[in-house]
């Protein structure tokens, strides 16, 4: 069984990267080092690992993180502050 891993980062922007993989440590040495100039997080470091889970079907990590994109900031933030009972209230919209 093979694990996987959903995570978001804090960029030094403080704008969040969310991210799947099936190695966490590689890939932070990766997005630190600015292995893929390129990328989202590469002119944006230095990064701060917020949060992760753990999955043991990449489907289901995979599915997740295209979740997780799609939330407004506020939605990622009570994620990271572990306020589970805050997500269904949280959606991504304008309340201005």
């Amino acid at each position: 069984m093979r694990v996987s891993f959903v995570y978001i980062l804090e960029c030094a922007d403080n704008t969040y990267y969310t991210g799947v993989t099936s190695n966490l440590e590689k890939r932070m040495i990766e997005h630190q080092g600015g292995a893929h100039p390129e990328r989202y997080t590469a002119k944006r470091r230095p990064l701060k690992l917020v949060f992760f889970a753990e999955f043991t079907d990449i489907n289901f990590a995979i599915i997740r993180e295209k979740q997780i994109k799609k939330w407004s900031r506020a939605k990622k933030k009570a994620l990271i502050n572990g306020r589970f009972e805050d997500l269904p209230n949280l959606a991504k919209k304008n309340f201005s």
